[in-house]
């Protein structure tokens, strides 16, 4: 048997450890265990998108509406786009793996940070393209740019907030930066911009102003974090009818559900839910916060639902997300992203509470 010899040396993405695992490898009752490496929202889904599912439960055996036109419809309204403008995925990354499928091969380099989202080198790889980086986690624009003019990509990719550390870019220095990059498709990640955009209006990016004021943009956004859809795999694109026009070409038929499609719906409609949820995490954040400056630990301003700990020696991130696992906690361990640190989701106040009890322990033992 014969593979395509540019997957054979691919990486394969590490999405977070589900439960349903650590209670098979490590027989500790599902009820122990909590799960705060995969930046889900933990209040759950919408009580508007719970009901839109259950209405739309007798439909399962049918195929979606493929124009999605409802979904399409409500975005449109939320943004003040055309439903042209608008692209569908099951879930955002999904939309990025068009985009590379349509633009890349082995002669068109794409650019990224140091340290960003996975999937974005994985399916640049999977068409062969050569792969930048900065030489830094954060944007330093300054770089990028020098690294478009030497390398002529044909993608950048700026994901804001940034998974996995939390950062956000403030929008007059993403604008500028756009201002003097006009050739390649510049992909906007924008999976947490509704906390972002809570905390700091410095760090919203509107849309419609982006994709308008820049033709070059694709914004990517998702209804798997603030939204509390992560299980019903649901993103949008927004971009320029022609850009969307493309993409579409590559999208398989069908390529997100009835439920998913009427979650979404659902979820939009359901604002004060969304933003209470918001409001609890930066909340419940502030106790890990705390805890760093009292032990000592560097730590990334986060913009997300999630915060980054930047561990000092002797601590080891590998080991130490081991030994939480052992205990039921489930986090994301970045040594394979070459940092030290842990990525911690923001729970409920009880799993907050829990692992901050843990981590006291752990970090005087």
């Amino acid at each position: 048997m014969r593979f395509n010899p540019t997957i054979e040396s691919l990486p394969t993405y590490e999405a977070g450890k589900p439960i349903e695992l650590v209670v098979r490898e490590l027989g500790i009752r599902e009820e122990e265990v909590i799960k705060l490496a995969s930046n889900e929202n933990p209040y759950g889904p919408p009580p508007k998108a719970i009901e839109a599912i259950l209405a739309n439960a007798h439909k399962a055996h049918l195929y979606p509406d493929d124009s999605m036109y409802e979904l399409k419809e409500a975005l449109a309204k939320r943004f003040a786009l055309a439903p042209d403008q608008l692209i569908i995925g099951a879930g955002s990354d999904q939309i990025l793996e068009f985009a590379a499928r349509a633009i890349l091969n082995p002669e068109t380099p794409v650019l990224m940070t140091k340290v960003t989202f996975a999937m974005y080198a994985i399916y640049a790889a999977q068409q062969g393209a050569p792969i930048i980086r900065t030489s830094s986690y954060r944007h330093d624009f300054d770089e990028l740019y020098d690294l478009v003019e030497k390398h002529d990509p044909a993608i950048v990719h700026i994901c804001t907030p940034n998974n996995p550390t939390g950062d956000a870019i403030d929008r007059e220095l993403l604008y500028s930066f756009l201002e003097r990059v006009r050739e390649p498709l510049v992909i906007v990640d924008g999976a947490y911009m509704e906390y972002a955009a809570y905390k700091d209006p410095a760090k919203r990016i509107d849309p419609k102003e982006l994709v308008e004021r820049f033709p070059n943009t694709l914004y990517l956004g998702t209804f798997s974090k603030a939204y509390g859809l992560g299980g019903m795999r649901v993103g949008y694109g927004i971009a320029q009818p022609l850009l969307i026009q493309t993409l579409a070409k590559v999208r398989p038929p069908f390529n997100v559900t009835t439920l998913s499609l009427a979650a979404a719906i659902g979820a939009l409609e359901d604002r004060s839910f969304v933003q209470e949820s918001i409001r609890k995490n930066f909340e419940e954040m502030e106790g890990y916060v705390a805890f760093a400056r009292d032990k000592g630990i560097d730590f990334i301003e986060s913009y997300t639902n999630f915060i980054t700990y930047l561990l000092p020696p002797p601590y080891n991130a590998a080991q130490m997300a081991k030994t939480l696992l052992e205990r039921g906690i489930i986090l994301r361990d970045l040594t394979s992203y070459g940092l030290n640190a842990l990525r911690i989701t923001i729970g409920t106040r009880e799993q907050n509470r829990r692992l901050l009890q843990v981590l006291e322990e752990l970090w005087h033992g």
